[in-house]
């Protein structure tokens, strides 16, 4: 009984060391890099908004936090990080401690954070389904798709994001992110 109590210990980010939020994995980061697209130089988004890198929204006109420009590939996924640690620290204090997710549930919500921005997810139908104890797999499948609209348009490539952060929500793992 200790040995797994050890295991759930670490597994679930109670392990001195853990970082919590955890970071995402690796699955997490190529969803969210073929959802965004690379892009090397600042660049007004779908809906107009400068981005670059991975998704970065730039936070100055000339995105200077970012640069110099083009940017390389790895100082893009640096960027993407660094990003997705905003939505994960957003999502860790939205979602109840009672609700349990595994790395790639957690991922998942973190791409669609990522995306959708922190105020949007707080509140969301999807976190307060979860928050009230309603199945992950069913809450995720009936919820994320209903968010592929940018502008007040249907956007393919959301629809087709959503449709992968789904099929990653629902990929089992034993690896617990939240509570931690």
């Amino acid at each position: 009984m200790k040995y797994l109590a050890f295991v759930t210990l670490v597994l679930g980010c109670g392990f001195a060391h853990a970082a919590c939020p955890p970071a995402i994995n690796t699955a997490t980061t190529n969803l969210i890099k073929s959802s965004e697209g690379f892009v090397p130089s600042p660049a007004p988004d779908p809906i107009g908004l400068p981005t670059v890198g991975y998704g970065h929204l730039c936070q100055t006109s000339s995105c200077s936090e970012a640069g110099p420009f083009p940017l390389t590939e790895a100082r893009a996924t640096t960027l993407l990080l660094a990003d997705s640690r905003t939505a994960t620290s957003c999502l860790n204090t939205a979602i109840s401690s009672s609700v349990r997710l595994n790395d790639n549930q957690f991922g998942a919500l973190t791409s669609w954070t990522f995306n959708v921005g922190c105020a949007n997810m707080r509140s969301s139908t999807l976190v307060s389904r979860l928050n009230a104890g309603e199945t992950p797999n069913t809450v995720a499948a009936q919820e994320l798709p209903r968010w592929n609209l940018a502008g007040g348009v249907v956007q393919p490539g959301l629809v087709t994001r959503r449709a992968n952060e789904v099929k990653l929500f629902q990929t089992a793992s034993s690896v617990v992110a939240h509570p931690c």
